[in-house]
């Protein structure tokens, strides 16, 4: 079976530094699955060169393997810090690992968690209306069950 740190060291060759790994895997048929992306997102021709150099770099004659290079998608739940940071000021949507899914403005995105703003129209005492009301909810790693990008065509 190929090693997963091959894998890794081949494709951090063809990476920039708006470039980021999201996962790699190698199934016991050697099938390579790598998900790469970028804060500014990432080509077609990116995830070939990143290919190509997996490629060549390891030996058919050696071990025979598929392999398969892509962005994660938009669909996907976020897997590593960096997505979070890529979707800072955008929205997403958190599903906690306690309580009920959420839907906001991803506002801070760090190494200690994120902090996810939510506004909804609710029904305030003294108010015949109901009003806007903006909560600030702060989650760290571990209580994140999935959060994904909130794909939008405003």
């Amino acid at each position: 079976m190929i090693a997963i740190t091959t894998i890794e060291k081949l494709v951090r060759e063809r990476l920039d530094e708006k470039m980021f790994i999201v996962e790699i895997s190698v199934s016991k048929s050697n099938a390579i699955r790598v998900y790469v992306d970028g804060f500014d997102g990432i080509t077609i021709e990116q995830c070939i060169a990143i290919s190509r150099n997996v490629e060549h770099n390891l030996d058919r004659e050696e071990e025979d393997f598929e392999l398969e290079v892509s962005s994660p998608g938009l669909t996907e739940s976020f897997k590593v810090l960096e997505q979070y940071i890529k979707y800072t000021g955008r929205e997403i949507e958190v599903l906690p690992e306690e309580g009920e899914k959420l839907t906001g403005l991803l506002k801070v995105a760090d190494e200690n968690g994120i902090v996810l703003e939510t506004s909804k129209r609710e029904k305030v005492e003294g108010h015949k209306k109901k009003q806007l009301v903006v909560k600030d909810y702060k989650f760290k790693y571990n209580e994140i069950k999935s959060a994904k990008a909130v794909i939008s065509f405003k």
